[in-house]
């Protein structure tokens, strides 16, 4: 099966097919993805709760009525399960280039196979992260063109350097510069609470710890 050729028989069979919308097509696609991880076998069974949530469907009314839908309309063969702990099966009819149907060509073509989706969510947020600093040297650069004290560059970088980098001891820090800019806040709000006004904030280094807390704390306001 050229997955290829199949992918744009099928667009263009749902070009043509107006009874269709995009809920269809989301749906479609998502039981090809799982045809598709599964080494697009004759038939594969599947979980509702997870074809559900790859194709955005919040409601299983919507969800078997278009299941039922790309039934009837000769997409694919929908055999539903009634027993709890046994998913229902899909055969998924192989399109050819000609938008005719070919059922009798489901066999699995493992070459032709597509990258598991599980393996492309994992690429996206792996570039999506933002890397951590390198050094204590790139803190300080970011600290002197932000015109934040220098001596707070040195103070950030020890404390999250010293506990791994994450928030609270326990969430990963994926961006450490909304993390800076987090830090210079707070630095700002103490000193302003302890009635320094904004240009003696400029001038005067912060070197308050302000991680450590008061030994008088009004505990009516909010954290």
């Amino acid at each position: 099966m050229n997955y290829i050729k199949h992918m744009n028989a099928v667009y263009q069979q749902f070009a043509k097919d107006s009874r269709l919308n995009t809920t269809h097509i989301s749906l479609y696609m998502a039981l090809f993805q799982f045809w598709n991880m599964n080494r697009f076998p004759e038939m594969f069974h599947i979980n509702r709760e997870e074809i559900m949530c790859l194709s955005k469907i919040g409601g299983t009314a919507t969800y078997h009525k278009c299941l039922k839908n790309l039934n009837d309309w000769k997409y694919l063969c929908y055999l539903p399960s009634y027993n709890p702990y046994k998913g229902s099966k899909i055969k998924m009819f192989i399109f050819e280039t000609s938008s005719e149907q070919a059922e009798n060509k489901s066999k699995a073509s493992y070459e032709q196979a597509l990258i598991p989706i599980t393996n492309s969510i994992k690429l996206i947020e792996n570039n999506s992260k933002t890397k951590l600093p390198k050094s204590e040297n790139e803190v300080l650069l970011f600290f002197e063109n932000k015109k934040w004290p220098s001596l707070e560059a040195k103070k950030f970088y020890n404390h999250y350097n010293s506990i791994g980098w994450k928030l609270g001891g326990k969430i990963k820090i994926t961006d450490w510069y909304s993390t800076a800019e987090n830090w210079m806040l707070k630095a700002q709000e103490i000193k302003t609470a302890n009635g320094q006004s904004n240009s003696e904030q400029q001038n005067i280094p912060i070197d308050e710890d302000f991680l450590k807390t008061k030994k008088e704390k009004n505990y009516s306001e909010p954290l």
